[in-house]
């Protein structure tokens, strides 16, 4: 039961939704350090409060993101996307100028692409190990 605990309420429903995402960084380079991806924490953490989501688990490599997100039902999950992307790389470029020298021609941090899944069928404790043992940079 304590998977459930997380049940949250809306006007009209119950929900508890999970998803993992991973965003790659253009070209793969291997740009992030600690410091970059703790800020960066900080950033998705402020724009998923905007949408009224949690972010319950983040951590990185460097040169990808995990995320683990839960959200209610009426947020699109590609709208968060396009934002979380956009939000931190515009403040992250802007932050760490070290990081605009790997995109002179692509003003980008991010890839186009990302990966969503639905967390249901492996528990959110596993899932969560997981992220949590990502090789993250010093």
């Amino acid at each position: 039961m304590d998977e459930y605990s997380g049940i949250r309420t809306g006007r009209h429903c119950v929900f508890l939704l999970h998803a993992h995402l991973v965003f790659v960084t253009k070209f793969r380079h291997r740009v992030f350090t600690g410091t970059h991806l703790t800020r960066m924490e900080e950033i998705m953490r402020s724009v998923c409060a905007d949408f009224e989501t949690q972010l319950t688990e983040f951590n990185g490599e460097n040169n990808h993101v995990h995320l683990l997100v839960d959200f209610p039902p009426k947020i699109a999950l590609s709208k968060l996307v396009n934002s979380l992307k956009g939000v931190s790389s515009r403040r992250m470029r802007r932050e760490f100028p070290e990081l605009a020298r790997h995109y002179y021609r692509a003003n980008k941090l991010w890839s186009g692409s990302y990966f969503a899944g639905s967390v249901g069928g492996a528990p959110i404790s596993v899932l969560r190990q997981y992220i949590e043992q990502q090789n993250r940079p010093t």
